[in-house]
């Protein structure tokens, strides 16, 4: 299914209005935001892509609702988001476990969150089917420390699937992972959002892990949107059979120019002070 026939004529879910943002200390103020305005529409994997300091991590904690705009709103489903709430499951690069839980203490924490009336026999068949989708069923009774990396970060995605929120937010979630995991983690991601039908943002500076995941791209500079692309691929994406075709190319030479162009241009404008 291509990309855009996964969105379709689906509805907007998320909307973005001339939203600004400034970090303010004693001494001065920084805007990090400027007039941003986007669209999601249900169902949608947008990947926001763009060097540090671009306000791609701002943006995120503004869609989670852990920071108010200076200006203009946010709104979900046509409510202004004014605070977490359940309705949206974040991943964030560092894990963010209950070390005192058990890895299905964890994920039956997130379901007794999200607030459905489930009786505990099937909050525990729940749990597990969590667990079993993202390969650890077997370490359910372990504790965080006694994990890699990359199997915390998988509870982490199992965590937010079990909140059932229709809005998933990953803040460069596979950074920290050595790229063979990280691949591993990215399809993963991907076919479980696709299953869930989730609308997800989801964070990230690599070129390469937008393709793979994204509905649609923006990239960002300092403060805005620079670009917006469409991901015409079909789903679901396996990386090889991305990898050297025309159309992926073409794609990759399009973004790898506005990205690097504003990176330059950073570097430039740092230069000059």
């Amino acid at each position: 299914m291509a990309a855009s026939e996964k969105t379709g004529e689906s509805r907007v879910k998320i909307e973005i209005r001339d939203v600004s943002f400034d970090y303010v200390d004693r001494k001065s103020t920084f805007a990090a935001l400027e007039h941003i305005n986007l669209e999601i529409r249900e169902g949608e994997f947008l990947c926001v892509l763009g060097s540090s300091g671009c306000g791609k991590s701002t943006l995120l904690s503004l869609l989670n609702g852990l920071n108010r705009p200076k200006s203009g709103e946010i709104l979900i489903d046509g409510k202004p988001v004014k605070g977490p709430g359940t309705d949206r499951a974040v991943v964030f690069q560092q894990y963010s476990l209950f070390p005192w839980l058990t890895v299905k203490g964890n994920i039956l924490f997130a379901i007794r969150q999200s607030g459905r009336k489930y009786t505990r026999k099937e909050r525990n068949e729940k749990a597990e089917d969590y667990l079993r989708g993202v390969e650890l069923l077997a370490a359910r009774d372990k504790y965080p420390g006694q994990l890699s990396g990359g199997m915390k970060q998988r509870v982490a995605v199992a965590r937010a699937l079990a909140l059932e929120s229709d809005v998933l937010l990953l803040d460069e979630p596979f950074a920290a992972i050595d790229p063979k995991l990280r691949l591993e983690l990215q399809e993963l991601v991907s076919s479980l959002c696709a299953k869930e039908k989730k609308t997800v943002v989801f964070i990230t500076h690599d070129i390469d892990e937008a393709i793979l995941l994204g509905d649609r791209i923006i990239v960002m500079e300092p403060g805005r949107i620079r670009t917006e692309t469409d991901v015409d691929l079909p789903h679901p994406r396996k990386r090889d059979d991305l990898i050297g075709t025309e159309a992926y190319e073409k794609l990759h030479r399009k973004l790898i120019a506005g990205f690097y162009t504003q990176i330059q241009e950073d570097i430039d404008t740092e230069v000059s002070l």
